[in-house]
């Protein structure tokens, strides 16, 4: 399998997707990161706009290639682009992680239809469409996509419910491009503190820990290098 992956929703350095860069690019893999400022900036959490470009300088100490990648992914364009772009720069593409997401709290009453259909063209469309445009590319030796999804669903309606879509996505990709070396799985990490909890949400999360901690994106890109690795490719949808 080639060793150059796409990764995205790679903007924030505190988000899983810059951990699970970290752990990538810790096992020598070339990287594409994928991300989107004004998405970034729309969230209001813990970020600067130089971190993409300071993530991607502290891991091209580790020895591999790194590069960055802006996309929209709110435009149907954007995700074919996107993969075209990653594999013209790192060669034929191994693995597709995606953890980009759109998500604004709201619930059944108060959800607008511009929220819902955005929430949708991110989190649903672009999804299907990037699946598509990595197999499209896959190079014979196969690879895999990996997404993250939740359970979140009540007081955060359009992401719970579009995460629930994704789900399917991936468990068709499973089946239907097994034929093609392609494994296709998703990873529901829970709730991890990516600058979003405050100290009571914190204490409440905990409480409901059997392990005594909440996760961290590095405990995400952990699985997700066990996945990628020669030992996790037995494991599909």
């Amino acid at each position: 399998m080639s060793r150059a992956a796409l990764i995205t929703g790679v903007g924030r350095r505190r988000g899983i997707g810059a951990g699970i860069a970290a752990g990538l690019a810790a096992d020598g893999w070339d990287l594409a990161l994928a991300f989107w400022r004004p998405y970034d900036e729309r969230l209001h959490m813990e970020s600067d706009p130089d971190d993409p470009d300071q993530m991607a300088t502290e891991l091209r100490m580790l020895g591999g290639k790194i590069e960055l990648l802006s996309a929209n992914l709110e435009e149907p364009d954007s995700a074919e682009t996107l993969v075209h772009a990653a594999a013209e720069k790192l060669g034929p593409l191994g693995a597709l992680v995606m953890s980009h997401c759109e998500s604004v709290n709201s619930g059944i009453l108060d959800t607008s239809v511009e929220s819902f259909d955005r929430h949708y063209a991110v989190n649903v469309r672009a999804s299907w469409l990037l699946i598509a445009a990595f197999a499209r590319q896959l190079p014979s030796s196969g690879g895999a996509i990996i997404a993250l999804t939740s359970d979140h669903t009540v007081g955060n309606l359009p992401y719970g419910t579009t995460k629930g879509a994704l789900d399917r996505l991936v468990l068709a990709a499973a089946h239907e491009l097994a034929n093609q070396k392609l494994r296709a799985n998703v990873i529901n990490p829970g709730p991890i503190d990516t600058g979003w909890m405050d100290d009571q949400t914190r204490a409440r999360g905990l409480a409901l820990q059997p392990t005594g901690r909440l996760g961290t994106p590095a405990d995400v890109a952990n699985l997700v290098r066990f996945l990628l690795s020669d030992q996790g490719q037995w494991i599909n949808g």
